[in-house]
């Protein structure tokens, strides 16, 4: 049972991309409430690289089976209204755990001083298991 809804609009941005499928990315960017008085589309900067524009119209909806999910969306870690990491890891199968707990694991290029860094670690601590084979389940 739904138990509350505020009206928003999303802040969309449309960007050139240079890949061989796509020639421009979409993505939601922002939200603000909607008082009722907005376009359904009002677009707010146009370029050939980049355009804003807002969609109104759509509704957040708030249901008791996700209030563990709104609790730790409301107590992420926040300063000066910006979000803050409190974690930061080089592990493939650590951010996997992340994922799969429904905890938000963003991945960025590791620059070459850090890959370094790790790359001698591995090199003095680690040994790869040999691999036997073709595994089945």
């Amino acid at each position: 049972m739904k138990m509350g809804s505020m009206p928003i609009a999303v802040l969309m941005q449309r960007r050139t991309v240079q890949h061989r499928w796509a020639d421009e990315a979409w993505s939601a960017v922002g939200v603000v409430p909607d008082r009722g008085n907005l376009p359904t589309i009002q677009v707010l900067s146009e370029s050939p690289e980049r355009d804003y524009y807002l969609v109104s119209g759509l509704e957040l909806e708030l249901y008791p089976d996700e209030n563990e999910g709104y609790y730790e969306n409301a107590m992420a870690p926040m300063e000066g209204g910006r979000a803050i990491p409190v974690r930061a890891s080089v592990s493939y199968v650590e951010g996997t755990r992340m994922f799969d707990s429904g905890e938000n694991a963003d991945g960025v290029t590791m620059p070459a001083d850090i890959y370094s860094w790790l790359a001698g670690y591995l090199r003095q601590h680690y040994q790869p298991k040999p691999r036997r084979g073709r595994q089945h389940g």
